[in-house]
């Protein structure tokens, strides 16, 4: 009997090891993470948020499983918010200014939040729109991303097998760009399920062109809009009708992802983050607030913040305390109990006790929203209650959301504090918002693929770009000797870079003799073949835009071309014209050689 006593004894002991060793794991184990961030989606494009124009039950989901923050704050426009989320720092400290032509670039001596999570043993990947600078190392590989799907530019005017690029090297996408980008980050997932990984979704939609495939074009296409802007006369149905099917398709995709989460028992041990870059892009319901993308208003800078973390985060928990993104580095890294690898000062706060308590001391803060004027002058400031816009009004938003009546003289205190504080920051801010002396970097030795776009070139004589919008486009109109496309550019280090460039030529106009210069370095190349294709974007259009059409573009192999170390102008330019044209150009690529 005493033997049989001893015996249970010590399978209860060894239980109880066991036990320990396995929450001892559990405890130890660190959380993936998933951030979702959209383009253009404003915080009313959700049905989560009482739009009954369209339908997004799993975004909806995330909220009812998990936090969700009232109100939660981004930047304008799509570059500086995803700087900010990448630093925990406001844009105007990190070098952002613009979309485009190098003012979207993240200053290199910043660290990232994926340099945080790889430090901490993390696989980290990017799959959709950086913007946050293309030439390696402000590309994503160079910031912390081991992986990397999708393109670097601001948008990208074709959604249906686009252009877009792994690792620093050209690929040709699979169908739409949001489930191709999907499919690419499920695939991430999958192939480091056995380790912690952090995976950054940027997709790029709703962001105009306004493309989506037929099966959500179909549900809106004749759509009465049962919810209106507040200015309805400003609205546009067909754009509208376009921006729901597009975030529906979002939807569709996210689900998506948190099926792949299930399928891999991985959900309980994944935290889920969803938000967006900026208001609206369009005239369309947005709760009643002031303003749309590009505004500093309340409606052009509130997005939705939905966070989910199975068994830890309570469901349906409301965060009402404001948050911005610039707090979402320091929360992931304190939730994942990782450290933050920058040694510059956050401007960002942990919410962490925010979303797993209620804590009763949580101080009052005020954020900054910051974007446009000749310098960055235009700044709104947010407090609990209050909103100063950028002409100095001070707003109410407790109990005047839409930004109707000003309250200065009723809260004179108030109004005076913030403006100081507006002025303050405007007085830090503005003197060096736009002042850019960064060259374009090319041929960095430590990645092979460099991307020279026509986006960052400088176009002399008669040579015009496709659109007044950079990111995507190409050069045409290319008939004089006298002509020629210039980029500002630097090399680190002295190499033989294998040489391509993209172009379309008709028939009528091969021959063309051109050459590549950068001070002492030259390489010749001529137009053998023609290719022609039509526009692309056009065609699947389902509303206007500005972006300019877009189309594919044929690879010709220059040949070697080698490049001293140093700084200095590259110059393309013709020196034989046989035909009306030199060519349409979209870009050079170099690839090092070893």
């Amino acid at each position: 009997m005493k033997k049989m006593q001893d015996f249970v004894k010590f399978i209860f002991s060894l239980l109880l090891v066991f036990g320990f060793l396995l929450e001892s794991h559990a405890e130890g184990k660190k959380p993936n993470i998933v951030v979702i961030l959209t383009d253009d989606q404003g915080w009313g494009d959700l049905s989560l948020n009482g739009n009954s124009n369209l339908k997004t039950p799993n975004i909806d989901q995330l909220a009812r499983d998990g936090a969700s923050f009232d109100r939660f704050f981004v930047c304008p426009v799509c570059s500086p918010t995803r700087a900010e989320f990448l630093t925990g720092r406001y844009h105007a400290r990190s070098g952002i200014y613009s979309t485009s032509a190098g003012g979207e670039r993240l200053n290199l001596d910043e660290k990232t939040i994926a340099d945080s999570f790889k430090a901490a043993g993390y696989a980290t990947g990017a799959f959709g729109k950086w913007h946050n600078g293309m030439q390696y190392p402000y590309h994503p590989n160079g910031r912390g991303f081991d992986e990397y799907y999708g393109f670097c530019s601001g948008h990208w005017g074709n959604y249906f097998d686009p252009m877009l690029e792994r690792n620093g090297q050209l690929v040709r996408g699979k169908g739409f760009i949001i489930d191709d980008l999907t499919n690419q980050a499920m695939d991430f997932i999958e192939k480091n399920k056995d380790r912690p990984f952090f995976a950054y979704i940027p997709y790029n939609t709703p962001h105009s062109p306004m493309q989506v495939p037929d099966e959500f074009w179909d549900k809106h296409k004749d759509q009465d809009l049962t919810m209106r802007h507040r200015d309805p006369e400003k609205e546009e149905d067909v754009h509208t009708r376009a921006a729901l099917a597009m975030c529906e398709n979002i939807d569709w995709n996210v689900q998506r992802v948190l099926k792949k989460l299930d399928e891999l028992d991985l959900a309980e041990d994944t935290i889920v983050v969803y938000f967006c870059d900026n208001g609206p892009n369009g005239w369309r319901w947005n709760g009643g607030m002031k303003g749309r993308k590009g505004s500093t208003d309340e409606g052009g800078v509130r997005s939705p913040l939905l966070i989910r973390w199975p068994g830890k985060i309570a469901k349906g928990k409301k965060v009402e305390p404001i948050a911005s993104v610039i707090d979402l580095l320091p929360t992931l890294t304190d939730l994942a109990g990782i450290k933050v690898v920058s040694e510059k000062a956050l401007d960002g706060i942990s919410l962490k006790s925010l979303i797993l308590g209620n804590p009763k001391n949580w101080k009052e803060r005020t954020l900054i929203n910051q974007w446009g004027g000749k310098n960055g002058e235009r700044v709104s400031l947010r407090t609990q209650r209050f909103r100063l816009d950028t002409r100095g009004a001070l707003f109410d938003m407790e109990n005047d959301p839409g930004q109707e009546n000003g309250v200065a003289k009723k809260f004179p205190e108030v109004a005076a504090k913030l403006r100081a504080q507006q002025q303050a920051w405007r007085d830090l801010t503005t003197p060096t918002y736009k002042k850019d002396g960064r060259p374009f970097i090319i041929g960095h030795p430590d990645f092979r693929y460099t991307q020279i776009p026509a986006r960052d070139g400088i176009a002399h004589g008669g040579i015009e770009r496709s659109s007044r919008h950079p990111n995507c486009t190409y050069f045409y109109h290319w008939t004089k000797l006298a002509d020629k496309i210039t980029w500002d550019v630097e090399v680190p280090a002295a190499g033989d870079f294998e040489v391509e460039i993209l172009y379309t030529c008709p028939a009528a106009d091969v021959g063309s003799v051109f050459e590549l210069v950068f001070n002492q370095n030259k390489l010749v190349g001529r137009i053998t073949e023609a290719y022609d294709p039509p526009l692309l974007a056009g065609k699947a259009n389902r509303a206007a835009g500005t972006e300019g059409d877009v189309k594919y573009f044929k690879t010709l192999k220059l040949g070697t071309m080698h490049l001293d170390k140093g700084k200095g102008e590259l110059i393309l330019r013709a020196t034989e014209i046989p035909g009306k044209q030199v060519m349409d150009f979209r870009l050079i690529m170099l690839k090092r050689k070893d």
